[in-house]
């Protein structure tokens, strides 16, 4: 997807893509590097380059990114006398070794600017000025080494640091956020740089789905640029999807769509995607005035100001108004503009509005999931399945490592799953003081999942929420006289990436263990955590590579009396891939909780059993005035947090396809079915004297649904006239001009749909079957 993805963000009008260096994947174990397939750094690089864009390399090592254990390779937290993020020889050596590594690579390559490359910029650390204050003497000895390491490397062009508002020169700090505007460098000779404006928010598992409306993200990039900003990156401009084990958080879901410029699968998300590039094309035609003008501002109170950036040539000119909720009419060089509440009105010779941030001009797409044309699903998808073999764990309790005490699921597993086994054996006699009838096993637990078998027999599971990650797991339990397995599997959902000594946090059962005896008003506790514990790391399956076409194993799959609603079971089908070259997604929903494999290829975790909270959202129009926040805008309540995963058409062939899950909790795949995802409708709220352009993505416009020039009201999907409206018939002029075409322009204008009784603020409402 990479070229494609670039070329839309240049057509997107782009100059630059940044990205993170992602250390745990590049070095998954001490000195072993992985750069192969998606891995390709120097690759990506120069596709960027091949675009004409430039690029900005987040090295980091530590990215954050909702990404597993915030991009640290787990090997580095097992490293003995490690401390992560503070003044430790062992962490810096490990830091500079890969730092170095990154920067040499780049370097052969003559990626740099300085040597002709694209490469404008490179980050050292990450918003490590966040949580610096908690590591004391030493985070300040930390930033200072990082700084002067980072200036060693001798790259030829400026590092930064965000969110770090004592970066030791040279470093420049930058600000990350809903808005940067009011931001300061802490050097004057430091550029205003604004590396994260957060197009969106992440999603967590039972979290609602976050959306920021085009007219704030547009406010807030054209108010930074009129207050002298120099430099601002989207975070994300292509969210994109976890795919495997990489979403960390914890909790943090497969999808990270991110509400961005362009969608999950790479489709344009719209108006967001179309309102930015003309802001961006605003903004490029005013290059040589924002980069060479003296700066002058008028203020106007009310929070309204306007800005004149002035060359000895020409003038350019932005108006803001950043009041909440009044329109702001003023008097400017001679001239009356009426500038709405949070918006921006920018003038590219002072005297024609151009563009205004409050005012979208271009396409509306809703999009909708196709059914797979290729064959009749679901019911055309034949399943064979098989238990996971837990034998050896729930019933003998063996693993590979023991110990006499609870170990964190990160030095036990050492991220080489999900997945992590503890398992003891209590010996009981009735003369036990904490036997009885009325028994419980009482497990304290921070792994996200947990799931207890006592003797073999299922006994229960609990799991933690997005936010509030340890739980005690409590279940009455029957023991037996004599030896008595008790085996726990935990279940992360990724490891924690943020926060200061977020490597500290406890993962899987952090303990105490339990036998908790109710005996009348009297209750008596066994504290079995220093029992000898044994420890297996993953689940057969995984190890025998049940998802892969060539595992030993695949010649024992079952296809009679299928069965549903079972934890720790395979399934597999075959499925032909979906016509055309529109993204594919398959609907998981009636599954419980896993992980999906197309072709071999992991697509992430699933878990559409897992609804998201049911209050904070509203049927009404979001609007878009005012502070934005990950809350402000929400939907999805009380629906499942994620039914649809993303299946790149790079993972798929083009004869037969398996797809293959592995179920934790219990579900049914009798409703699993492959769709694709395309426009359905597309709108247009375009005002007079602008171009309204429509496709259909690659497909034909099959028809003209409604269309009105003057006043009309509404939303896409639900337009209706207004009181005034031009007397040439809009209907049948859309229909001549777009019908039967992928993509048609129109121009908004009363010569081209009739003169009109409106005042003001003449537009053109449309919407387009696809």
């Amino acid at each position: 997807m990479w070229p494609d993805l670039i070329k839309k963000s240049k057509e997107g009008g782009l100059d630059a893509i940044e990205t993170y260096v992602f250390w745990n994947a590049h070095e998954p174990a001490r000195r072993q590097y992985d750069f192969s397939g998606n891995n390709d750094l120097i690759r990506f690089l120069k596709t960027i380059q091949d675009e004409g864009l430039y690029a900005v390399l987040r090295i980091g090592p530590y990215v954050c990114a909702e990404w597993n254990y915030g991009g640290f390779p787990m090997w580095l937290h097992n490293m003995p006398g490690v401390e992560l993020r503070t003044a430790n020889d062992v962490y810096m050596n490990e830091m500079k070794n890969f730092t170095t590594l990154i920067v040499d690579m780049v370097k052969k390559e003559k990626l740099f600017a300085s040597q002709g490359g694209p490469i404008i910029l490179a980050q050292i650390e990450n918003e490590y000025g966040n949580a610096m204050s908690s590591y004391g003497d030493a985070g300040k000895a930390y930033l200072n080494w990082c700084a002067s390491m980072a200036d060693s490397q001798n790259i030829g062009v400026p590092w930064i640091m965000c969110q770090q508002s004592d970066a030791p020169q040279p470093m420049i700090n930058t600000c990350n956020g809903w808005y940067c505007d009011s931001f300061e460098p802490n050097s004057p000779t430091s550029p205003k740089m604004w590396t994260e404006n957060w197009t969106g928010w992440f999603k967590s598992w039972g979290g609602k789905d976050p959306h920021r409306t085009a007219e704030d993200l547009a406010f807030s990039v054209a108010r930074f640029f009129q207050r002298g900003g120099t430099f601002q990156n989207y975070y994300m401009y292509h969210g994109g999807t976890n795919f495997g084990r990489t979403a960390g958080g914890p909790y943090i879901t497969t999808s990270y769509d991110y509400d961005a410029p362009l969608d999950e699968f790479g489709n344009l998300n719209q108006p967001k995607w179309g309102h930015l590039k003309q802001l961006h094309d605003v903004l490029h035609s005013m290059e040589k005035t924002l980069t060479h003008g003296n700066i002058s501002t008028i203020d106007y109170g009310n929070s309204v100001t306007a800005t004149v950036y002035a060359t000895e040539e020409v003038s350019s000119c932005f108006l803001g108004n950043a009041n909440e909720t009044t329109d702001a009419t003023i008097d400017f060089q001679g001239n009356t503009y009426t500038v709405p509440a949070w918006s921006v009105t920018v003038l590219p010779d002072c005297k024609t509005e151009e563009y205004n941030t409050a005012k979208v001009s271009t396409q509306t797409s809703i999009m909708v999931k196709k059914p797979n044309k290729a064959e009749e699903e679901p019911s055309s998808l034949k399943w064979s399945w098989r238990p996971e073999d837990t034998v050896k764990t729930v019933v003998l309790g063996q693993g590979h490592v023991v110990a006499n005490q609870i170990i964190d699921q990160k030095a036990a597993a050492n991220d080489a799953s999900d997945y992590l086994w503890y398992m003891t054996s209590v010996n009981l006699d009735k003369a036990d003081p904490v036997w009885s009838d009325n028994m419980t096993l009482r497990v304290n637990g921070s792994g996200h999942m947990l799931h207890a078998y006592v003797n073999g027999d299922y006994l229960g599971s609990e799991w933690a929420k997005y936010g509030v990650f340890n739980y005690v797991f409590e279940q009455a339990i029957k023991l037996k006289p004599g030896s008595n397995v008790i085996s726990l599997l935990s279940a992360t959902v990724g490891f924690q990436n943020y926060g200061a000594y977020f490597d500290l946090i406890g993962s899987g059962i952090s303990g105490p263990v339990e036998l908790v005896s109710h005996k009348g008003d009297e209750t008596i506790t066994k504290d079995i955590s220093g029992h000898k514990w044994s420890y297996k790391t993953g689940l057969n399956g995984l190890e025998s590579k049940l998802y892969s076409s060539n595992s030993p194993g695949s010649s024992m799959w079952q296809s009679e009396d299928l069965p549903t609603d079972k934890m720790m079971t395979w399934y597999k089908t075959t499925f032909d891939a979906p016509l055309g070259t529109d993204p594919v997604v398959v609907n998981l929903q009636g599954m419980g909780k896993g992980m999906a494999w197309v072709n071999g290829h992991s697509i992430g975790r699933y878990w559409p059993s897992y609804i998201a909270e049911e209050d904070g959202c509203s049927a009404d129009l979001c609007d878009y005035r005012g502070p934005y926040d990950n809350n402000k805008c929400v939907t999805n309540c009380g629906s499942p947090t994620q039914s649809w995963y993303h299946v790149p058409r790079s993972f798929l062939e083009d004869d037969v396809n398996t797809l293959v899950l592995f179920e934790e909790l219990g579900g049914n795949p009798s409703y699993v079915n492959f769709q694709t995802v395309t426009v359905g409708t597309a709108c247009g709220n375009a005002y007079e004297n602008k171009t309204l352009e429509l496709s259909c993505q690659n497909r034909p416009i099959s028809g003209i649904k409604f269309a009105s020039f003057g006043n009309p009201q509404g939303v896409c999907g639900s337009f209706v006239k207004g009181d005034c409206e031009g007397s040439n018939d809009a209907l049948s002029i859309t229909q001549n001009l777009c019908v039967g075409k992928e993509g048609c322009s129109i121009e908004v204008s009363e010569s081209t749909f009739g003169s009109t009784s409106c005042a003001t603020d003449r537009r053109l409402a449309i919407e387009a079957v696809c």
